[in-house]
């Protein structure tokens, strides 16, 4: 298990930097193969932030917390990330990516809101981009469910087309698959 802390607007502390790697630790029992664990420890005036994220077998899961302690912190983060772990221990150890060759990049684009209102011509104002694993359908319900988002964009591995899973208001999940038309 590869461990980075990172410190953000505070001084870094050897003791913090060791009891978080201690803590993180822990999570061996959970996740049998290798992992890269990020943790970020910030301060934001008076409140403690710790941010871990544990990448394995191209799932990732995150446990964020803040409280007047970083200690604390610390501790709930990692509850949190253990009940996801325990939660996912049967599908994490199934889960095998599908090589199709090459990831596919998408751009995700932000328009401005009040140019679309004005009858303006809508200006970009943020525009993201990101790769779309290739993985089944459960996997990315799974991945979007462990990432606690509303919706993925991932390479369907049976198809092979870019598809959207979203989080639907009624709390079912919703699957969007984008066929391209030849026009030939």
């Amino acid at each position: 298990m590869q461990v980075s802390v990172t410190f953000r607007k505070m001084e870094p502390s050897d003791s913090l930097k060791s009891y978080a790697t201690d803590k993180v630790m822990r999570l061996k029992k959970y996740i049998d193969a290798p992992a890269d664990v990020n943790v970020v420890l910030a301060k934001q005036k008076y409140r403690y932030i710790a941010d871990i994220k544990v990448m394995t077998h191209g799932i990732m899961m995150r446990g964020e917390e803040n409280s007047e302690d970083m200690y604390s912190s610390i501790d709930v983060a990692l509850s949190k990330l253990e009940r996801q772990a325990r939660k996912y221990k049967d599908k994490i150890r199934r889960y095998e990516p599908v090589k199709i060759g090459s990831d596919i990049m998408v751009t995700h684009n932000v328009v401005d809101h009040e140019s679309l209102e004005d009858d303006r011509e809508p200006k970009i104002i943020k525009s993201s981009e990101f790769q779309a694993k290739p993985m089944s359908v459960d996997e990315a319900v799974m991945q979007m469910d462990l990432l606690n988002n509303d919706f993925l964009v991932f390479v369907n591995s049976s198809t092979r087309d870019v598809n959207v899973v979203y989080r639907r208001q009624d709390g079912n999940f919703g699957l969007i698959e984008a066929m391209v038309s030849s026009d030939d």
